[in-house]
């Protein structure tokens, strides 16, 4: 290989209101900061001590972007045009995350990184053609921006070369708005802007049923203390909703709205895509975080704006096919306030 590969880095990102800090090691968000009702900044994603501990492999996908395509793909099979492609299972009896080497693995290269008011960095990764079981090459660039003073803005697109494939990025930052190390989430309260979930089977993969959330533990309609219901649904929340019925503005809708009593952070995220993975970090368990952090079960929360899972074996949602000549395009906006 005549070119450098480029090694893993960190970059910031600072308005002088917020302030986020990148690596190029999948795009990962380690820390993001903005003030609470005492106007200090709390550092509320959790994340690991170093760049180094990424590389290990210590971190339950903190932070990062995942792909080709995130979460479950059943058996780690499907068919596109009459072709059946086999993926790695790293989470038996699935696929997840885009496999052994998701993109959450590769360290991207920084095309572009502006300072400033509305200060962005955008990184790109090629995927090649049988990566990771993958058919087409596919180019991806994700380009993070303060677009206001407690606004950060996340588009990501996907481009294929010459085959169609599957592409469903999501960015899997764990959140705790009362500050990462400050114990678990169980009193944060959220709405979730979707009527329906898809359901799922005893190994997390949607059965392809969409399932009313009315009259269920699944329902945060209205706002709703995650205490409160957690204690039904098993482990914990790791489902997909049916984003179905927020505003919209921009050409995003109004996915969830989270919010933390002890230090009055309230998040409001959009987005383009049509569902959202709600996970109450079910798997943590003893982590061990920045600053001497021990992430225990339920320490952050994830909202995963994304394709339904296994999509591509569900006729009957949306699709993940990306053919040449259409591009990937999926938009987060994380705008943070207090109320």
């Amino acid at each position: 290989m005549a070119d450098q590969s480029p090694k893993p880095e960190t970059f910031e990102l600072n308005n002088g209101s917020m302030q986020v800090l990148l690596s190029n090691l999948g795009c990962t968000i380690i820390s993001l900061s903005v003030p609470g009702k005492d106007g200090l900044l709390s550092d509320i994603v959790l994340g690991l001590e170093s760049v180094e501990s990424y590389q290990k492999g210590l971190a339950p996908y903190f932070g990062c972007i995942v792909g080709r395509v995130a979460n479950r793909i059943k058996d780690g099979k499907f068919t596109l045009d009459g072709i059946q492609y086999s993926l790695p299972i790293n989470k038996p009896p699935n696929s997840l995350h885009g496999g052994n080497v998701g993109f959450d693995k590769k360290v991207w290269e920084v095309v572009e990184y502006k300072k400033g008011n509305t200060p962005s960095i955008t990184f790109r990764c090629h995927s090649h053609d049988g990566e990771e079981g993958y058919p087409g090459d596919v180019t991806v660039t994700a380009t993070y921006t303060l677009t206001s003073s407690t606004t950060l803005r996340l588009g990501m697109e996907g481009v294929p070369k010459d085959k169609p494939t599957i592409v469903n990025l999501a960015q899997h930052t764990y959140w705790n708005l009362a500050g990462h190390n400050s114990g678990n989430i169980l009193d944060h309260s959220i709405q979730l802007w979707a009527n329906h979930i898809t359901p799922v089977d005893e190994n997390t993969v949607p059965t392809g049923k969409i399932m009313p959330v009315k009259g269920t533990p699944f329902d945060f309609t209205s706002e709703n203390r995650i205490g409160n219901t957690i204690s039904q649904v098993g482990l914990g929340y790791d489902h997909n909703y049916v984003l179905d019925c927020g505003e919209e503005k921009e050409g995003l809708r109004h996915a969830a709205k989270v919010r933390d009593p002890s230090s009055s952070r309230v998040l409001n995220l959009w987005t383009n895509a049509p569902g959202v993975q709600f996970y109450t970090a079910n798997y943590v368990n003893g982590v061990q975080g920045k600053g001497g952090a021990i992430y225990g079960k339920h320490a952050g929360l994830c909202l995963e704006t994304q394709g339904f899972p296994n999509a591509i074996n569900q006729p009957n949602f949306p699709s993940v096919v990306v053919r040449p000549g259409e591009k990937y395009q999926h938009t987060m906006l994380f705008e943070f306030s207090l109320e």
